[in-house]
């Protein structure tokens, strides 16, 4: 007789097409089944996973995760990435305009 591998936390979430720690905190919250191996893994059956996901409708993962940041949280993190990158064009571009007007 064949057992049955159980997935983790990394396979669930592959599957789901979400974080890992978004499965984790499904989880607890008791919205996924899950079990725990030793007492601190979690461990997911394929079959529960794949009757969770048909419940989910399609994309309302991305879609809510989307709408938690504003255009200006964006922009902010935009600029917070980048500032380095920003400040070297911005530079150079500094630098070209002193060299060819000589």
């Amino acid at each position: 007789m064949v057992e049955e591998r159980l997935l983790t936390v990394r396979d669930v979430s592959l599957l789901l097409e979400i974080s890992e720690k978004e499965v984790i905190d499904l989880a607890e919250e008791g919205k996924i089944p899950a079990y725990k191996v030793a007492g601190a893994y979690l461990r997911f059956k394929r079959e529960q996973i794949e009757a969770y996901r048909k419940t989910l409708r399609p994309s309302s993962h991305k879609i809510s995760g989307l709408s938690k940041y504003s255009f200006g949280d964006r922009l902010r993190d935009f600029f917070y990435f980048n500032d380095f990158y920003i400040l070297s064009f911005l530079l150079i571009l500094l630098l070209l305009m002193m060299i060819f007007r000589g």
